[in-house]
C-alpha cells in the first residue's frame, strides 16, 4: 500500500487542538470555537455543516474544554449518526456519543427501567401495523392495507405531537391535516391500540421517547444523573425536531444552556410527520444570549445551480422564507441549468434517458447521476426508458414499480381476467382493453378520481392509475391487443426492471433524496398538480412544496436539468403548465405577479440542442400522424401494410438470440413495433435505418450492421455491400 493510498484511507489525526481548525472557513471556524452558551448554526445546503459541528466537538475535546463522555450529539438517521462518529474518530475525539433521538432515549430507558418500574423493559414492537389492524377490527372498522398504513402514520403523528386519542379529532382540525379516515374513527382505533399495548406489555418507538420524558419529569434523581453525565448537547437537522423530541431535549438540558443546534428552515420538508421549524426559528427568542452563525458558502454546487436555488427562495412566502439564507457558491462556474419542455411523459422519459446516456459517455459515472420526481408512482416510465436505453439504475427509498404490493396484486387480477376471457362477468360491459383494465383494477382500489390527501391510499391509487395509463397507451399502439397481450407486456417490462444493478443511476423521490448529492441531477415532471402536488391546498403546504423543489435543486453539484411534459401521453391535449415555482427563472416565463406568468411556456433552453421535427406524414396516404405507434410505423394503422413477413420473423429470431446473449428482455434490443417498421421499410443503408423511430445512435452502432445484413438477405456478421453502419 502506498503512502498516498494509506493517507486517503486512514487520514492522519490532527496533532493538536489548533490543527483541528485547519482548513475551516471563517464561519466554520467561528462555529468550532463557540464552545460556551447556546449556539445556533443556520447552515444552508452544501455549506459543510457536518464538518463545522464535528470540528467544534473535536476542538472542544482536544482543547480539554469538553470531556468526550459528557457530549451527546443527536441527529435523525442512523446513517448520519454513523457518519458523525466516524468523523469524530478521525479528528481524535473518540468516545463522544453520536446517536439518533430514539437510540439515545432507548439506551437510557433500558438502563433506568429496572430502577424506576422494576423488571425488564417491555418488548419493543418492530412494526406496529399488525396491532393497529387488530385494534381496527376490535372497533369493527374495516381498513384495507393502504388505509392501515395511513392510520398507523396518523397514530405516529399524534404521539410525536403529544396528542392523546380523545384529542385527536380537534388536533387534526386545528392543524388543517387531511385525515385518511373519519377522525372520530381514527381516535377510536388509536385508543384501542394504546389499550392493547398496555394489556400485552409492549411499547412502540414513540413510547420510547414518551416514557423517557415521563421518567425524567417524575424522577428528579434520574434526571440529575443524566444531566451529570451529559453536559453538552449538539442537535443536527434541528428544523426537523418534533414537539416530543424538543420536550425530551429540554429535559436533558434542565436549566443549562450548553446547547448547539444546526439547521435550515428552508429544508423543512417533513411537516406531515410532525416536524416543525418553529424550534429553530424561535431559538433566539428562547435563548436571547445565543451565538448565531450563518453558513452560506456553498461548496457543493456551481454558481449556476446556486443562483437557481436562491431564486426559488426569493419567491417564497411565510415565516421560514423570512429566515432564508442567500448561498454563495465557492466552486468554479459550470454549465447553466437546462429547462426542457416535452410534448408528453414518454418523450420526457426518453429524452432524459438519452441525456443521461450522453453524460455517461462523457465520463460522468452512472452512480453520480440521479433522476428525482415528486411521487414514487412516477418511477415506472423512467425505469422503462433507462432499461430501453441500456442504462443501469437503482431505486432509493421505494420498491421498484413492479415489486410494489398493489402492482403485484393488480398483475394477478389482470392475469386471472385474461385467462377467464369472456367468462369473466366483470368484463361484460368493457368495450376495449383500457375499459377492461379499469374494470379489473376498480376491484383493487382504482377510481376515476384520486382520493383526497396524501399517504399510502394515494400512493396505491397513483400506482394503479399508472397501470391504467400504460394500458391506454398500449391500446393506442396496438388497437387489436387483448388483455393477455397487455399481461405479456407487463411481464416483459417487469423482467427488465427487476434486473439487479450494482452501480447505476439513482431514481428517487425528492423526499428520499434529502441529505444526498450527485454530480448530475434531473428534476422531472415539474408541472402544476405535481409540483406543487394537487393536494397542497394551504399556503403553508404550497410553500413546503417549494422547499421540496429547493432541496432537489441543491442536490446537484454540476449538471442540473429541469423538465416537464405538456400532456400525459403521445397525441394528448397539451393542457399542462410548468410549475409556478420556475416562473421568472426559466426562459420565456414571466416573474410571479406579472401578466402572463401563469401561461408562459414555449421551447426552453436545453431543448434547442435537438432539432424540432416537422409533422410526420403517413407514407401511404400522406395524412399527418399524431399517434406514437403510427409515427413509428410511418403510416396510419388503417393504411395497408407492405411488411415483409419473412423478414419480420428473421428479425425476431435474431433479436431473441441477441437478448439471450445480453441477458436482457427482447424489447431492450428492439421493440416489436420497431421491428415491424424495419420490415416494412427494409432500409438499405445506415442512414435509412437511423431514420426509423426506435433506432437511436447507440443501437445503430451496436446492431446496425446485423440488421442491415438481414434486410439484405444475408447472415448477420457478413459484409453487405451497402450494409455498413457508417453514416
Amino acid at each position: 500500500m502506498t503512502a498516498a493510498t494509506h493517507s486517503s484511507l486512514f487520514p492522519q489525526v490532527p496533532e493538536s487542538a489548533d490543527a483541528v481548525l485547519d482548513g475551516l472557513d471563517p464561519e466554520q471556524r467561528e462555529v468550532a470555537t463557540a464552545l460556551h452558551g447556546p449556539v445556533c448554526v443556520l447552515a444552508g445546503a452544501g455549506t459543510g455543516k457536518t464538518r463545522a459541528i464535528t470540528h467544534r466537538i473535536a476542538y472542544g475535546v482536544r482543547a480539554g474544554i469538553l470531556q468526550p463522555g459528557s457530549v451527546l450529539a443527536v441527529t435523525f438517521t442512523n446513517r448520519a449518526a454513523g457518519e458523525m462518529r466516524g468523523r469524530l474518530r478521525q479528528l481524535g475525539a473518540g468516545g463522544v456519543q453520536a446517536r439518533t433521538f430514539h437510540s439515545a432515549a432507548l439506551r437510557q430507558l433500558q438502563y433506568f427501567w429496572p430502577k424506576v418500574v422494576g423488571g425488564d423493559l417491555p418488548r419493543l414492537l418492530d412494526r406496529k401495523i399488525q396491532l393497529v389492524a387488530e385494534s381496527a377490527a376490535r372497533c369493527r372498522i374495516r381498513l384495507d392495507r393502504n388505509e392501515l398504513r395511513d392510520v398507523t402514520s396518523e397514530i405516529e403523528w399524534a404521539k410525536v405531537t403529544q396528542t392523546v386519542p380523545a384529542d385527536y379529532p380537534a388536533a387534526v382540525a386545528k392543524s388543517l391535516r387531511e385525515a385518511p379516515r373519519d377522525p372520530a374513527e381514527i381516535s377510536q382505533i388509536y385508543g384501542m391500540y394504546e389499550q392493547l399495548k398496555r394489556d400485552r406489555a409492549v411499547i412502540d418507538f414513540e413510547d420510547v421517547l414518551l416514557l423517557t420524558v415521563g421518567i425524567l419529569q417524575d424522577r428528579q434523581d434520574i434526571a440529575d444523573q443524566i444531566r451529570r453525565q451529559y453536559q453538552h448537547f449538539v442537535v443536527d437537522e434541528y428544523q426537523d425536531v418534533s414537539p416530543l423530541q424538543q420536550r425530551l431535549l429540554d429535559l436533558w438540558l434542565g436549566d443549562r444552556d450548553s446547547l448547539c443546534v444546526v439547521g435550515d428552515a428552508s429544508q423543512t420538508i417533513y411537516s406531515f410527520t410532525g416536524a416543525t421549524p418553529d424550534h429553530l426559528l424561535n431559538f433566539r427568542t428562547r435563548h436571547p444570549s445565543a451565538t448565531v452563525v450563518k453558513l452560506v458558502r456553498d461548496y457543493r454546487s456551481t454558481p449556476e445551480v446556486v443562483h437557481l436555488a436562491n431564486g426559488l427562495l426569493n419567491q417564497a412566502r411565510g415565516r421560514a422564507a423570512e429566515h432564508r439564507l442567500e448561498l454563495v457558491s465557492q466552486r468554479d462556474p459550470g454549465p447553466a441549468p437546462s429547462y426542457t419542455e416535452y410534448p408528453d411523459e414518454p418523450a420526457e422519459a426518453e429524452g432524459t434517458a438519452r441525456r443521461i446516456r450522453d453524460l455517461i459517455a462523457a465520463g460522468v459515472p452512472a452512480g453520480e447521476i440521479a433522476v428525482l420526481y415528486r411521487i414514487n408512482a412516477q418511477s415506472e416510465v423512467y425505469e422503462q426508458a433507462l432499461a430501453d436505453a441500456g442504462v443501469p439504475y437503482q431505486l432509493r427509498g421505494a420498491e421498484r414499480f413492479f415489486e410494489r404490493q398493489e402492482v403485484r396484486e393488480a398483475g394477478v387480477a389482470l392475469r386471472g381476467a385474461a385467462r377467464a376471457g369472456g367468462n369473466d362477468s366483470l368484463l361484460d360491459d368493457a368495450e376495449n382493453l383500457p375499459s377492461q383494465v379499469r374494470a379489473v383494477l376498480s376491484t383493487k382500489g382504482w377510481t376515476t378520481e384520486p382520493p383526497a390527501g396524501s399517504g399510502a391510499v394515494r400512493d396505491r391509487w397513483e400506482s394503479l392509475a399508472a397501470l391504467v395509463r400504460l394500458a391506454e397507451d398500449f391500446a393506442r399502439v396496438k388497437p387489436e391487443a387483448t388483455l393477455a397481450d397487455l399481461v405479456a407486456e407487463l411481464d416483459e417490462r417487469a423482467a427488465a426492471q427487476h434486473a439487479p444493478t450494482v452501480q447505476g443511476v439513482t431514481l428517487a423521490s425528492l423526499h428520499a433524496a434529502k441529505g444526498l448529492e450527485w454530480d448530475a441531477v434531473f428534476l422531472v415532471g415539474l408541472t402544476e398538480g405535481m409540483m406543487p402536488i394537487t393536494y397542497a391546498k394551504t399556503d403553508e403546504q404550497v410553500e413546503e412544496e417549494r422547499r421540496l423543489l429547493y432541496v432537489g435543486v441543491t442536490r446537484a453539484r454540476l449538471h442540473l436539468s429541469l423538465s416537464w411534459a405538456l400532456s400525459r401521453s403521445p397525441g394528448g391535449r397539451a393542457s399542462r403548465r410548468p410549475t409556478r415555482f420556475l416562473n421568472g427563472m426559466r426562459p420565456g416565463s414571466a416573474a410571479p405577479g406579472s401578466r402572463g406568468a401563469a401561461g408562459a411556456g414555449g421551447a426552453e433552453r436545453g431543448s434547442g440542442r435537438r432539432k424540432r421535427r416537422g409533422p410526420v406524414l403517413c407514407r401511404v396516404c400522406g395524412t399527418t400522424l399524431t399517434d406514437a405507434g403510427e409515427m413509428k410505423l410511418m403510416r396510419c394503422e388503417d393504411c395497408p401494410s407492405d411488411m415483409d413477413e419473412a423478414l419480420y420473423e428473421r428479425l425476431r429470431e435474431w433479436r431473441s438470440e441477441q437478448a439471450k446473449e445480453l441477458g436482457q428482455p427482447a424489447y431492450c434490443v428492439f421493440t416489436d413495433k420497431t421491428l415491424m417498421a424495419i420490415a416494412e421499410s427494409v432500409p438499405g443503408d445506415a442512414g435509412e435505418l437511423s431514420g426509423i423511430s426506435g433506432v437511436g445512435g447507440r443501437k445503430l452502432e451496436r446492431f446496425g450492421a446485423d440488421v442491415l445484413a438481414i434486410c439484405a438477405g444475408q447472415e448477420p456478421g457478413q459484409e453487405a455491400e451497402e450494409g455498413s453502419a457508417e453514416d
